[in-house]
């Protein structure tokens, strides 16, 4: 894409008059008062690849290199916490057959089976992070699916392109294993090993199912023994018996897990009994949960009529409580989830999309406060990276600039002008061809 603007070429240069959420903004002077909007009016003064100054807008000396940027909007670069990029882009040869989240494991069992081999992992997986890199995301945490034998195919592929990407993109990845897979201690024993050696996160799908909580204390139990992080699929479905949130919140107090734990989805939580909400939240509030909701995917899936039956408006947006457990105190993040797969049939890992879509979907407007932190700020403290998702004076030149000068500009357009400025310099932001992934096909 052609970018709105073009960033100096000199090491040190100053960006005049950005218009910033303040909410974004580390260490903001009491001087600079944001707008009835929480956006601020700053100045950046950039040295080499760090930002050496955060000044109101319109007092740096703009006798030095600069760009006017004239209020356009700058945010630090994405953090995207919850995708599948091993899944990522077989749409167009293996798709959706109902756009239920039952054809969806259907046709991905079935492409798992017949394709994911490493040169196919790599390829895909490649591509979705160039796509997410154009777009301006700087980290990312990808499930990988983990069954036997697709684990010792996919994780050293894993390993690998983490490797790669390294400098520009700080990937983590979580394995994938439906929680009765822990059942055999044998795997379950192994899968955590895996972890250790590869680097990963100890994870699990959970929905409705009678022994939770014996396989809970399982896997909890390999990740204590091993020092590792743990991060859940839980309540994917509309049926408001699935309560494997509390099932989770309590085995992680039962068994004193002490570190923070992160669940994505928690959809049946919207349609719950409100008595059993406010119990739920408080048991995350006193397990240290984080919650990342992924808007666009769970509105894709949840509330498709059965196979075979005719036709059917939704009745529910799919997404979990945003609000109700951002107001307990528990961080709240938003994210991607799947591209171009069964799971969900369109999206590009793009940041400002979840963002936008997200503030429509869940009503993270009037006003949209600091809601912007949930696509950067609080993932990158999910992930444990503390130099990501804000700006801030001695922190990393990493940038994402927009021609939108407000919410109601930014909201309103896909701003596929941006700028994405890494380490300082501007980068390549046109996303890659699908067309390099025709082999795949």
């Amino acid at each position: 894409m052609t970018r709105f603007c073009t960033l100096p070429a000199e090491d040190s240069f100053h960006l005049l008059n950005a218009t910033v959420p303040a909410c974004l903004v580390d260490g903001l002077s009491p001087s600079i008062a944001p707008d009835p909007d929480g956006l601020v009016s700053i100045d950046f003064i950039i040295s080499g690849d760090r930002i050496d100054a955060i000044l109101p807008g319109g007092t740096a000396d703009s006798a030095r290199p600069c760009l006017d940027l004239d209020g356009s909007m700058v945010w630090p670069c994405f953090v995207d916490l919850h995708t599948h990029i091993d899944k990522g882009h077989i749409w167009p040869r293996r798709r959706n057959p109902d756009g239920t989240r039952a054809g969806a494991l259907s046709s991905t069992g079935a492409d798992r089976a017949a394709n994911w081999n490493a040169e196919d992992l790599r390829s895909r997986m490649n591509f979705s992070l160039q796509s997410a890199y154009a777009h301006g995301t700087a980290a990312l945490r990808t499930h990988i699916d983990s069954s036997p034998p697709q684990h010792k195919i996919t994780w050293p592929v894993v390993s690998e392109i983490r490797d790669a990407w390294a400098g520009r993109i700080d990937l983590q990845a979580v394995c994938l294993e439906p929680i009765w897979g822990y059942a055999d201690i044998g795997f379950g024993k192994e899968i955590a090993d895996m972890m250790v050696e590869h680097g990963g996160i100890m994870g699990a799908v959970l929905n409705i199912q009678d022994d939770t909580d014996a396989l809970l204390d399982t896997i909890i139990g390999l990740a204590i023994d091993r020092g590792l992080e743990l991060d859940f699929h839980v309540d994917e479905m509309g049926d408001p018996e699935a309560k494997s949130f509390d099932r989770i919140a309590e085995a992680l107090i039962r068994n004193k897990f002490g570190k923070p734990v992160n669940v994505g989805h928690c959809c049946s939580l919207a349609i719950r009994p409100q008595a059993e909400i406010d119990h739920a939240l408080g048991l995350a509030v006193d397990a240290n949960m984080r919650v990342v909701s992924l808007p666009m995917c769970n509105m894709y899936l949840q509330d498709r009529p059965e196979p075979g039956q005719p036709p059917r408006t939704p009745r529910w947006r799919g997404v979990t409580i945003l609000h109700e457990m951002k107001a307990r105190g528990i961080p709240v993040a938003i994210s991607s989830d799947n591209t171009r797969d069964p799971f969900y049939a369109y999206g590009d890992l793009d940041g400002a999309e979840v963002f936008t879509q997200a503030v429509r979907i869940a009503h993270l407007d009037h006003p949209v406060g600091d809601w912007p932190a949930a696509i950067t700020r609080t993932p990158a403290d999910t992930m444990g990276l503390p130099e990501r998702g804000r700006l801030k004076v001695g922190g990393p030149a990493d940038m994402v600039i927009f021609r939108a000068r407000s919410y109601s500009e930014f909201l309103s357009r896909p701003q596929h002008d941006r700028a994405v400025m890494r380490a300082g310099k501007a980068i390549d932001t046109n996303p890659p061809d699908y067309r390099v992934l025709d082999g795949r096909y």
